[in-house]
């Protein structure tokens, strides 16, 4: 019902930026609740922002990212700044119910990921 392709992520320095963005089609975007997940080598995936009526962050980028939406709301950004080597993941781009927190299992459609590696 809903795809999901994020594009954005690459190589930074330590305290660099870089803008994600995750592009949908299928069922209308607002209906949604969009997050951002991000995994490590050998870690489990973990929860980084949510969009919905409000916008939810997870402590760790809580002052360093900001999710948005574009005017048309067809598209929605992970703008990071002051980037960490200990960002370096894999970040994916998740829909879910308008209630959705920041459990994977709440959602349903997921994007194929972006790398970000954050050098030192």
């Amino acid at each position: 019902q809903v795809q999901l392709v994020e594009s954005g992520g690459g190589l930074v320095q330590t305290g660099g930026s870089l803008r994600l963005a995750c592009i949908a089609s299928g069922r209308t975007f607002i209906t949604y609740s969009i997050a951002w997940f991000r995994q490590a080598p050998g870690k489990e995936r973990e929860f980084v922002a949510s969009i919905s009526r409000n916008t939810y962050y997870a402590d760790s980028v809580k002052d360093r990212f900001t999710i948005s939406r574009d005017g048309g709301k067809s598209t929605v950004y992970l703008q990071m700044n002051s980037l960490k080597p200990e960002d370096t993941a894999v970040y994916y781009c998740a829909a879910g119910p308008q209630g959705a927190t920041g459990l994977r299992y709440e959602y349903a459609y997921w994007g194929q990921g972006t790398q970000v590696t954050v050098s030192s």
